[in-house]
């Protein structure tokens, strides 16, 4: 058990108390690879519902999709708090090393469930799309990559209790947290600043370029023992660098490269 157990600022709740991490992690290590089953049933679901749709008429949704993305919006603002209370205590207990390297996030109080929970997210998340496709909205590369990938990693990293893995989970909720709350506004027909989508997309950005520093850490420490295997690190820097490229080519089609436009026509 890692020293940031102990004295943690943060009240535990009794679900949080009573989970068991054990139970939780054996099952990942026997399962984990059920993960392709889950991506492999969204992408024919997807490509099959586009394909569906093609002749039919959009479906609204705005009320289910207002529901749906309130529910991740309020799911990640909880996670995020609980998980960023525990990295906090131990960059001011043990330094930024040991939050890099930390396995106690996995076991730890308040966290273990927090932990879990967000692994066992990323298979319901991946109903963001079913939305886009009845909607008949655009369905970019990025989004069903990002889904796809993202399960994959989280369940087959869990299950060794990799480093790393506090400061790539607690990142993820917050940028959720901030993502689907704008999701949700929109939803509700509310008229949303245009730059807070540039926010959102730029806290992605900083999302994946720490994950690539995280991982460049782990695989510099691991000789230290920072515990983590070559495979892993090999698939979470390859992970990150493709979202990096992917996020940040988004940023520019989507708020750059229309401006630009725009001011060359008024010049």
């Amino acid at each position: 058990m890692n020293e940031a157990e102990h004295l943690l600022p943060l009240t535990e709740y009794s679900f949080e108390r009573h989970f068991d991490e054990r139970v939780a992690i054996r099952w990942m290590q026997d399962n984990w690879s059920k993960s392709f089953v889950f991506c492999g049933l969204y992408a024919a679901l997807i490509f099959g519902g586009q394909r569906f749709m093609r002749e039919r008429p959009k479906l609204e949704l705005r009320r289910p999709l207002v529901l749906w993305s309130l529910t991740l919006a309020v799911f990640s603002i909880i996670g995020a708090l609980r998980t960023g209370g525990y990295m906090l205590h131990v960059l001011n207990t043990s330094g930024f090393k040991q939050s890099v390297c930390d396995q106690g996030f996995y076991n730890g109080p308040v966290s273990k469930f927090w932990a879990y929970a967000f692994v066992l997210s990323k298979a319901p998340e991946l109903g963001d799309t079913i939305f886009i496709v009845l909607r008949k909205q655009r369905l970019i590369f990025l989004h069903w990559y990002h889904h796809i990938t993202v399960l994959l990693y989280s369940w087959y990293s869990y299950k060794d209790q990799v480093a790393g893995g506090g400061w790539f989970m607690t990142m993820n909720y917050l940028v959720h947290a901030l993502m689907y709350s704008y999701y949700a506004a929109r939803a509700a027909g509310m008229r949303v600043p245009r730059p807070c989508a540039m926010v959102i997309t730029t806290t992605q950005i900083v999302q994946m370029a720490m994950g690539l520093a995280v991982s460049g850490l782990v695989y510099r420490w691991m000789q230290e023992g920072c515990p983590s295997y070559m495979d892993n690190i090999m698939w979470a820097s390859l992970m990150y660098f493709s979202y990096l490229l992917l996020f940040s080519s988004f940023f520019y089609q989507s708020y750059l490269k229309g401006s630009s436009r725009k001011d060359s026509k008024a010049e």
